[in-house]
């Protein structure tokens, strides 16, 4: 599922994440979501989140 729309994104869900430090590189991280912390519905490079072991990147795919 696209990681762009924030209504694709819940609490508790699995996502690949990209961190600031490796959007060069497009690493991605699996984890699950902490919090949302983009408000707008979309946002066209991902949402925003922090996962629960405390990194925070943006939203690229949803499992």
């Amino acid at each position: 599922m696209d990681g762009t729309k924030r209504s694709n994104i819940k609490v508790g869900a699995t996502v690949l994440v990209v961190q600031k430090q490796d959007q060069r590189t497009d690493k991605l991280t699996e984890g699950i979501v902490k919090k949302i912390l983009t408000n707008s519905p979309e946002h066209h490079h991902g949402i925003k989140v922090m996962l629960e072991s405390g990194m925070v990147g943006r939203v690229k795919e949803v499992r």
